[in-house]
């Protein structure tokens, strides 16, 4: 009877090639098939383009169109079917990997992933490699410390409205903002309305082509910053005003 193979999650990016774990790097090149998600209407996946400079035959590779439908069902189901096509390659007994940019369960799609393949194959082989998130590299970027001393920090999804917000950057020292979208316009409003837009700071696509990174966001034109791959630092006040 034939093995079942191994699935590995592992986090890439976001953006500059090597950001990637050594133990990673060598699963990738040994693995026998790599997954990697491309986002609808786009015609080149990110997640590979993260691993330029790493020797991987193309032949393995499987691209796949991901959804970002934020209705968690229709994220379930298309999950759950791509966890089938997988689980057929594992119980061939063949090594499977997973890329994902960023952190590999920080908001990330692979946590749906990971749970479809575990109910189909409650004793699956798996082993996830962490990533570097997108809040994490952009904080590196540009040297904005994500916390210093007993400061709290808070990361989330951007809310729905601007009053939501508020309270929750009145309740933390910094805010990491993600999944902003569309809402970024009423949001650089609200920093600004609340005289804190000048030490925000502001990232897209770090790495990659249309870069874009804001330290102080007072002058930030929303509609050009839009985009997938964005991410908000939020102080509630200066760091130089703060104290341990």
């Amino acid at each position: 009877m034939t093995q079942s193979g191994t699935f590995y999650g592992i986090g890439v990016g976001p953006g500059p090639s090597g950001f990637i774990p050594l133990a990673a790097v060598e699963v990738l090149q040994k693995v026998d098939l790599i997954y990697a998600p491309r986002a609808h209407r786009s015609d080149i996946s990110v997640a590979l383009q993260c691993l330029e400079g790493i020797n991987i035959d193309p032949k393995r590779v499987r691209e796949i169109e991901f959804t970002m439908d934020t209705d968690r069902t229709v994220l379930s189901e298309h999950y759950a079917e791509l966890a089938k096509t997988i689980a057929v390659e594992l119980f061939a007994g063949q090594n499977v990997a997973y890329l994902t940019i960023g952190d590999s369960l920080t908001y990330s799609t692979y946590g749906y992933l990971l749970a479809a393949l575990r109910d189909y194959f409650p004793e699956l082989a798996h082993r996830t490699f962490p990533g570097i998130s997108s809040y994490a590299a952009a904080a590196s970027a540009m040297s904005w410390p994500l916390g210093v001393g007993k400061e709290r920090t808070l990361i989330l999804p951007c809310p729905e409205d601007a009053t939501a917000l508020q309270r929750d950057i009145e309740s933390h020292d910094i805010v990491v903002l993600m999944k902003i979208g569309a809402r970024l316009p009423w949001v650089l409003a609200l920093l600004r309305e609340m005289g804190i837009a000048e030490h925000c700071a502001f990232a897209r696509r770090i790495g990659l082509q249309d870069e874009l990174m804001a330290d102080g966001v007072n002058d930030l034109c929303a509609t050009a910053a839009m985009g997938y791959l964005a991410t908000l630092l939020i102080r509630k006040t200066p760091q130089e005003k703060r104290h341990a």
